[in-house]
This record gives C-alpha cells, structure tokens and sequence, in this order.
C-alpha cells in the first residue's frame, strides 16, 4: 500500500465518527500483519497516546503493539514508558487494551519484559469502579503470569 493511503488511514484515527476511526485502525491493523509498512508512524501513534478521546488511545495502543514485531528501531523501547502509563488509564477499558498490547509487545520484545513486570506489579488501579477493578486486576495477573 503506498504512504499516501496509509497516512490518509492514520489521520482517520482521530475522527470523531469511531466507525471511521475504528475502520481506519483495523485496516492498519492489517497491513502491520502482513507487513512493516506502518511501523514508520510509531512516532505519530506515541502521541496519539495523549489525546483525550479514550477511543484514540485505544486505537494508538492497538496499532504500537501490533508494529511491536517490526520496530528494528527500537522505537516502542525509547518509548515504553508512555505505553506502561497507560496501564492505570483513567479509563478502565483503555487500561485492558493497554495490559493486551502488552503481551504482543513482551512476545516480540523480550528485552522489555522485565520493565513491564515492574510496571505491572506497581500499578494502582485502585481508582477503578467496583465493576471494573477485578477485571483490570485479573488481566494484570494473567499476564504477570505469561511472563514467568
């Protein structure tokens, strides 16, 4: 796919229609499995981890993990810190997205595993509703778990 389509994709991540913003990240989503031609835009997917649209940084945590097996740059490691902040999200949804893309990046970055541990283990989710703590807990442990 050329780097025009690719960016026209990208900034349809931010559009306020999520069926626009969603179809645009699973095409990327796509792409990144059958190829690196994404992962150049890691830079721009570190900052959409910043926007204030929940969706958005689900979308951006989506998209860095699913680049994690072609970042020869090391790109998500100069970064990781931005992508382990987001495992106390303040939105509990966007936290599970976070611990799942987590794993993808364990598995192709086992330098990183150790950090992520730690991250892990220090994470406070204390500030999740009843409803939605055991399950942020339960996928923290699973993973925990994976990474043994």
């Amino acid at each position: 796919m050329d780097k025009e389509k690719i960016a026209e994709l990208i900034s349809k991540l931010t559009d306020k229609n999520n069926k626009i913003g969603c179809g645009a990240m699973e095409q990327l989503q796509a792409i990144s499995a059958e190829s690196d031609e994404v992962c150049c835009y890691l830079p721009e997917f570190f900052q959409l981890l910043t926007n204030k649209n929940s969706y958005v940084r689900n979308r951006a945590l989506l998209l860095i993990a699913a680049n994690a097996c072609h970042d020869t740059d090391g790109i998500i490691d100069k970064n990781l810190t931005a992508y382990l902040s987001h495992i106390t999200d303040p939105k509990p949804i966007t936290a599970r997205q976070c611990i799942g893309g987590l794993r993808e990046i364990a598995a192709h970055k086992p330098n990183l595993r150790s950090q992520i541990r730690t991250a892990l283990q220090q994470a406070d989710i204390s500030h999740y509703a009843d409803s939605m703590r055991p399950l942020v807990a339960k996928d923290i442990g699973n993973l925990l778990t994976a990474l043994e």
